[in-house]
């Protein structure tokens, strides 16, 4: 019988390639962020002569951001967004604990079957639902108000945070739970003092999906408070539409790609500041279902 050989190649190559194709990758995700980075200091005349070539250093146009900031409205626009993400993620994140806790930590006959109505709600498209929701926050009296956009953000995101805390909440010891009662502590103390503190990790991984997420949101903002012509519910991704649009009609693509800045920097310092909570909280079981 002849032997079969076989030929294998030397490590060195095969993680040279793949240290390549991941350079590779970042800088197709990277340079675009960056270009959008340095066009935001040109002026529209230097972004179509030269749109390739970095901004002159003695004539960097850092007025893009004060124009954005002020004739675009961002600066409403990024108080309006900061209130309804910090409100939403707030409740997303008290909500869900609370409901994961008593799903995955009570035995109901019913359980399983709120669980998977629960689950159900992360299958149904936005656009299917954004009917009957605008005909009914329209009796409520909550278009074109902060308020519908926190109501709405916090209902789509219950789902994921429920299906996310739950499953961590079932990875940890039932005995701290019993230890907690015997020490005297009632249900809501058990909860609050003892097994909360220890989801930490996945209330954090929750909170930045779920900020990452409603920050950069424009269908249902679009659809809820399109009709607020006078800005007080405007979020940025709306601000951001209408001054892409205004960009096709005259030349602002400096303004446009600040505006474009002041959207995703707030997502990149969030992130970055949390990617280890992050880490943490997947190492931790928190997306385990």
């Amino acid at each position: 019988m002849k032997r079969e050989t076989t030929t294998r190649r030397p490590a060195g190559f095969s993680r040279g390639v793949a240290l390549a194709a991941l350079a590779g990758y970042a800088a197709w995700l990277v340079f675009p962020m960056l270009w959008v980075a340095y066009s935001s200091l040109k002026a529209d005349d230097q972004i179509f002569q030269a749109p390739f070539a970095l901004p002159p250093l003695s004539h960097l146009e850092g007025g893009n951001y004060a124009r954005a900031w002020s004739e675009a409205h961002f600066g409403a626009y990024f108080v309006n967004s900061l209130v309804v993400t910090v409100s939403s993620v707030a409740l997303i994140v008290a909500l869900g604990a609370m409901a994961a806790y008593a799903l995955a930590r009570f035995y109901h006959p019913a359980s399983r079957v709120v669980f998977g109505l629960v689950l159900a709600g992360l299958t149904i498209p936005a656009q299917l639902a954004v009917v009957p929701l605008f005909f009914e926050f329209r009796a409520l009296g909550l278009l074109n108000s902060r308020l519908g956009l926190v109501v709405a953000y916090t209902a789509n995101g219950l789902p994921f945070a429920i299906f996310i805390l739950s499953g961590f909440f079932r990875t940890l010891p039932r005995s701290l739970h019993e230890a907690a009662i015997v020490d005297g502590c009632g249900e809501f103390a058990a909860f609050w003092r003892v097994l909360l503190p220890l989801a930490r990790p996945a209330l954090v991984t929750v909170a930045i999906f779920q900020f990452i997420g409603v920050w950069k949101e424009y269908f249902y903002a679009f659809m809820l408070v399109s009709g607020d012509t006078a800005g007080g519910a405007r979020t940025i991704p709306l601000g951001l539409a209408n001054l892409s649009i205004a960009a096709e009609y005259r030349t602002e693509y400096g303004m446009l790609f600040a505006g474009i800045m002041l959207v995703t920097v707030p997502i990149l310092i969030v992130y970055v500041l949390l990617q280890r909570q992050i880490v943490q909280g997947v190492a931790a079981g928190a997306l385990k279902g």
